[in-house]
């Protein structure tokens, strides 16, 4: 039976250019000469280091240019809420970048694809949500379905075998 996986995977090396262009406007910007303003790249997280708040929403404002000219959906960031007060006037703002689909978010998705009355059939399988069906036209309804239903989550689909 044809299959595909739905997941929630952001391009890491879109997020990296991004990112190092950001590094470059704010070493290039007058408004940050001289200043602690930085942006970094850990893991699965993007630091952004400044002398104020106010700066910090600079070099976001500068992060989401360039992300965005990349490519890159901005939803796959996760703000924290909390900005952290570092050593002297300086504070950091964590973005988590979001990777898996979440438990909820996948109830949701296998919900909405029995409510549809589509034949074809969801499962949970970890972060991801397996879609199987009898032929290829239903799997390629339910990829239209989702992607009409789920317009502001940044879905993609692969693993599609037939």
């Amino acid at each position: 039976m044809p299959s595909f996986d739905t997941v929630l995977e952001p391009d890491h090396v879109k997020i990296r250019n991004g990112v190092d262009n950001s590094i470059k406007e704010i070493g290039t910007r007058f408004d940050f000469k001289g200043t602690g303003a930085k942006v970094e790249l850990k893991d699965k997280e993007i630091h952004a280091t400044g002398d104020s708040e106010f700066q910090l929403e600079q070099i976001e404002a500068v992060l989401y240019a360039k992300l965005t000219k990349q490519d890159v959906v901005i939803s796959f960031l996760d703000k924290q809420d909390k900005i952290e007060k570092l050593g002297g006037d300086k504070v950091r703002q964590v973005y988590k970048i979001k990777e898996g689909i979440a438990a909820d978010l996948a109830k949701k998705i296998v919900s909405s694809l029995k409510e549809s009355k589509l034949k074809v059939q969801a499962s949970i399988q970890g972060d991801a949500v397996r879609v199987t069906g009898k032929n290829r036209d239903d799997l390629q309804v339910a990829i239209a379905h989702l992607k009409k239903s789920f317009s502001d989550t940044p879905l993609t689909y692969n693993n599609f075998r037939d």
